[in-house]
C-alpha cells in the first residue's frame, strides 16, 4: 500500500498518532513533500483539537478589564447584578464564589466540577483535499527534523501562505500572534470577502483580549454568511462585556435562521438562567431534549430545577436517565442519593452515596458528599453519625460555612452549647449573605 494513502486512511479513522509516524518516516526519505506536510500539521492540530468553544472561561471581577460599558447598570440588564429570587425553594440553591447558581454540568464560566464531561461542538472547517497525490515543493521552513520543531514559525512566509487555511499556529504551537498576522493576511487576499477568515481572525482577537475588534469581525461575519459558529462566538463575547439583552437578541436571530439547533437554544437557555429566569430556561431546555434525546446538559438541568421545586420523584426520573445513558461521575450519585432521600426511598439512598464516595478524589467533592450524607443520619434520627459526617465535611473543606451552621444547630440539640456560639460565628464570617447563621445567633442571643 502506498504510505501516503495509509496515512490518508488511518487520518479518516482518527488515529492521528499512527498517521503522524507514517508521515514522519515519509519525510525522512521527502523532506520538501508539502502533501505529506500538511497531511502530518492536519493530523497534529486534530490529535490536540478541543473546541475552544466550549472550553473557553469567562473571567469574572477583572479590574483591568476595559471593555465594561456601565458600571452600574439597570437592572435586569447584567448578569453580574441580577438578584436570586426572594422566595421558594430556588432561592436556596447552591451558588459559586461569583454569585452564579451551580449548573446542572460544567459549562463555561461556571465552577468546573471533576468527573463531568463537555458535549463539543465540532464546528471546525472540514479538510480539502484532492483525490491525487501531488508532489509540491516547500520552503526550507517545511523541512522535517528530528529533534526540532515541525515547523520553524519565525522563517515561514506568512503572505505566501495565507492563500491556504492553516490552524496549526493557533491550536498546535499556540503563537496567536503569528496566528493573527496570518489571518488578517488571508482576509485582505480573499479580498474581505471570506467568513472562514473572519472568524479565525476573532478567535485571535479574543485570546489577546481585542473583544471590540472580535465584535466587529463577526458582525461582518454574519452580513455574509450565517453559521452557527457566529452566533455562538458573538454571544459569548457580549457575555464578556456583560450585555446580556445583546446576547440573547444574537441568540434569538440565530434561532431563527436555524430553528432546530441544539448549541444555539442552548445558549439562550444558559442566558435565561444566567439572568434568575429559571421558567423560561426549564422551557429552552425542554425542547432542546425534544431535539436532542441524548442532551446531558438538558437533561440535568432539569432534574435540578424540579429537585429544588419539591419534585424529588421527577428529578429523579431524570438522573436515572443520565445514569442510563452511561455517566458515571460524583454528582450524579450524589444527586441521586439526595432525590432517593426527599422521595423516601431509603433504601437506594446509602448505595448512591457510598459510590459518590468512591468516585470522589478532590477533598472539595468529598467534603460536598459528606455533607449531604449528613441529612441522610438526621433523616434516619442518627445524630452522633450526622455530627461525624459535618465533621469530616469541615476537615476537607474549612470554608463550607453550612457544615458550620448545621453542626452549631446539631450540638445545641445534643446539650453540647459550649461549641455552638463560637460554630454559627464561623459560619457567618466564612458567609455573611448565608442567611441561617445570622437567625441561630440572634435565637441564641435571646434565649441567653
Amino acid at each position: 500500500m502506498d504510505p501516503f494513502y495509509l496515512a490518508l486512511s488511518l487520518f479518516r479513522r482518527r488515529k492521528y498518532d499512527k498517521c503522524i509516524d507514517v508521515c514522519t518516516s515519509i519525510l525522512e526519505k521527502q523532506s520538501l513533500d508539502q502533501a505529506v506536510w500538511c497531511l502530518k500539521m492536519r493530523a497534529m492540530t486534530q490529535r490536540i483539537y478541543v473546541d475552544d468553544i466550549e472550553s473557553e472561561e469567562i473571567p469574572e471581577n477583572d479590574f483591568l478589564e476595559d471593555n465594561a460599558v456601565a458600571t452600574a447598570p439597570r437592572p435586569g440588564t447584567s448578569m453580574k447584578t441580577s438578584q436570586p429570587p426572594k422566595t421558594g425553594a430556588l432561592g436556596s440553591r447552591p451558588r459559586t464564589a461569583t454569585g452564579r447558581p451551580i449548573s446542572g454540568v460544567s459549562r463555561p464560566g461556571t465552577q468546573n466540577r471533576p468527573g463531568t464531561a463537555l458535549d463539543r461542538l465540532r464546528t471546525a472547517r472540514p479538510v480539502t483535499g484532492q483525490s491525487a497525490r501531488a508532489i509540491r515543493l516547500g520552503t526550507a521552513a517545511m523541512l522535517s527534523q528530528k529533534e526540532g520543531p515541525f515547523i520553524q514559525v519565525s522563517r515561514l512566509n506568512l503572505a505566501k501562505y495565507a492563500k491556504k487555511s492553516r490552524t496549526y499556529l493557533f491550536y498546535h504551537e499556540g503563537d496567536v500572534r503569528n496566528a493573527m498576522e496570518l489571518a488578517v493576511q488571508a482576509t485582505q487576499y480573499c479580498d474581505f470577502k471570506d467568513w472562514w477568515w473572519k472568524v479565525q481572525l476573532a478567535k485571535c482577537y479574543v485570546a489577546l483580549n481585542l473583544i471590540r475588534e472580535a465584535e466587529q469581525q463577526l458582525r461582518s461575519v454574519l452580513k455574509q454568511h450565517y453559521h452557527v459558529e457566529s452566533f455562538i462566538r458573538l454571544t459569548r463575547i457580549y457575555i464578556r462585556l456583560d450585555q446580556p439583552l445583546s446576547a440573547m437578541e444574537i441568540c434569538k436571530s440565530g434561532v431563527e435562521v436555524f430553528p432546530k439547533d441544539v448549541s444555539i437554544m442552548t445558549e439562550l437557555a444558559r442566558l435565561t438562567e444566567a439572568l434568575n429566569d429559571t421558567s423560561t430556561s426549564v422551557k429552552y431546555y425542554r425542547t432542546i431534549v425534544i431535539e436532542d434525546a441524548m442532551n446531558t446538559e438538558a437533561i440535568a438541568c432539569i432534574g435540578m430545577y424540579h429537585f429544588y421545586n419539591h419534585q424529588p420523584e421527577l428529578a429523579l426520573r431524570y438522573y436515572r436517565r443520565v445514569l442510563a445513558m452511561g455517566a458515571h461521575s460524583v454528582e450524579l450519585y450524589n444527586n441521586l442519593g439526595l432525590c432517593c432521600l426527599y422521595s423516601q426511598q431509603l433504601d437506594l439512598t446509602y448505595p448512591c452515596f457510598q459510590r459518590a464516595l468512591e468516585l470522589a478524589t478532590d477533598p472539595l467533592v468529598r467534603a460536598e458528599v459528606w455533607y449531604n450524607l449528613s441529612h441522610l443520619a438526621i433523616a434516619a434520627g442518627d445524630m452522633e453519625l450526622a455530627i461525624r459526617c459535618l465533621t469530616l465535611s469541615i476537615s476537607l473543606d474549612k470554608t463550607h460555612a453550612s457544615a458550620y451552621n448545621n453542626l452549631a444547630v446539631l450540638h445545641h440539640k445534643t446539650g453540647n452549647a459550649n461549641l455552638v456560639k463560637a460554630y454559627l460565628t464561623s459560619a457567618k464570617e466564612l458567609e455573611p449573605d448565608l442567611v441561617e447563621p445570622q437567625i441561630n445567633l440572634g435565637l441564641l442571643q435571646t434565649a441567653e
